[in-house]
């Protein structure tokens, strides 16, 4: 059995200019060596309307000249605060690869097509459950929630799951991208894109 060869080393003028390029290729990397069942995995970012910061963990669905593109409950928590503030942070961890990325940036809804077509992939059951849950909204009993996904289930038993219009996507459109590498004695390599008016700059951060 072979070992996967090593990382390359970070360097400034080895970096592709476009931070998106560079993600695409620590994805890949991932999805390929990483150990997670779930390489896509990041924590999404928001603030309340208190002033407090929330985290939770969402998948990636998909990641383009856009930015990064994520589905959820438009209604939930952190729906409500991403209509309120239009801005949001991610973080992915490789743990395997010591490897990590911090996002910032403007979020907006993904066009409802789009929505559309990445809901009907879904499987039935994840169709099912967009409809029963009331994201975010105190249940009384988990009977109650079960209930309701059988009655969707007999609704919809001989046809296609519409998406509902509070569940949709978004895309984080990046204003800074930062990626950590791991290296010897906490000496790790740390590079932050920042996007300006015209295009993106990046130099090295101290660990």
């Amino acid at each position: 059995m072979t070992s996967d060869p090593p990382l390359p080393i970070l360097t400034l003028r080895t970096l592709d200019p476009d931070p998106l390029v560079v993600f695409q290729d620590w994805m890949e990397t991932a999805r390929q060596r990483s150990l997670m069942e779930y390489p896509n995995a990041m924590v999404l970012a928001t603030v309340d309307g208190d002033g407090f910061p929330d985290a939770r963990i969402v998948l990636l669905k998909d990641v383009d000249e856009r930015g990064f593109v994520f589905y959820t409950n438009r209604e939930s928590a952190k729906g409500e605060a991403l209509a309120r503030t239009g801005m949001a942070g991610l973080s992915f961890y490789w743990d395997h690869l010591g490897r990590q990325v911090r996002v910032r940036g403007l979020v907006e809804t993904v066009p409802d097509d789009e929505s559309d077509a990445y809901f009907r992939s879904r499987p039935r059951g994840s169709q099912i459950g967009a409809w029963a849950s009331e994201q975010s909204r105190v249940l009384d009993d988990r009977g109650t929630l079960e209930a309701r996904a059988a009655s969707l289930e007999e609704k919809y038993r001989d046809r296609p799951v519409p998406r509902p219009d509070h569940w949709g996507g978004y895309v984080v459109r990046p204003r800074a991208i930062e990626f950590w590498q791991a290296r010897d004695c906490r000496l790790h390599d740390r590079f932050l894109y920042r996007k300006g008016p015209s295009g993106w700059s990046v130099v090295r951060l101290n660990p």
